[in-house]
């Protein structure tokens, strides 16, 4: 799981940052609100370590700016303000969790594990995916964007699925291979390319958000802002 953690001081931002890829997450660093919020919500963190007195934004308006945008994303407050009052505007804007300073790392890493094991589950019991106006039934296999149902073969569902469960992260063409196809990337094959353009001719066209974008040199993206 990947981790962002929003502190404007550097020596805890990577106290936190070394404590919780020692215990297997992936994060990412923002020194300020501004950065914070922008990363926020252009990358697909799991969770956010969100200190509320940080330059340019402060924390509660970009846990507001999360919500506004994904509401379903897991934030945690660090605050050496530790009043009710205090505590209460915290959740107000949104938070899950709030944590005062100074604080132990395990007592971050429980409340991490906590929620993150929590939206997990909440995770496997959605047997929709939704992006935008997209949505995908795991249940019976179909996907609808704009309310109007889409046919798909076996192979463009699959693809589909690892698209959506990847939002807004660089998918490599070998990647690809290797989730949907369960094959070692030929070069001098087009059929991810090809598969590709089959999926935008069916969700893409008529549509002026496209959400299938081509990173190129890289590979593709399935993009929902």
């Amino acid at each position: 799981m990947s981790i962002l953690i929003i502190e404007d001081e550097p020596k805890l931002a990577e106290f936190i940052r070394q404590g919780l890829e020692e215990n297997g997450y992936s994060t990412e660093i923002a020194l300020d609100g501004k950065l914070g919020l922008a990363k926020a919500l252009e990358s697909n963190f799991d969770l956010v370590i969100l200190d509320v007195i940080i330059p340019e934004v402060s924390g509660i308006d970009v846990c507001k700016g999360i919500r506004a945008e994904k509401p379903n994303m897991p934030v945690i407050m660090l605050t050496a303000l530790d009043t009710l009052s205090d505590k209460q505007r915290g959740f107000d804007a949104g938070a899950d969790d709030y944590l005062v300073k100074p604080f132990e790392f395990r007592e971050l890493l429980m409340r991490v594990k906590a929620l993150t094991r929590r939206v997990s589950v909440s995770s496997l019991s959605s047997h929709v995916l939704k992006v935008k106006d997209l949505e995908l039934d795991l249940d019976l296999k179909l996907a609808r964007r704009g309310g109007k149902e889409i046919a798909l073969t076996a192979k463009e569902y699959q693809l589909l699925e690892f698209l959506m469960r990847n939002k807004n992260r660089v998918l490599s063409r070998s990647e690809i291979a290797t989730k949907v196809w369960e094959i070692n990337f030929d070069t001098g094959t087009n059929i991810i390319d090809v598969y590709i353009n089959f999926l935008r001719k069916k969700i893409d066209a008529g549509f002026d958000l496209k959400l299938i974008q081509t990173q190129i040199g890289m590979g593709y993206i399935f993009k929902d802002i």
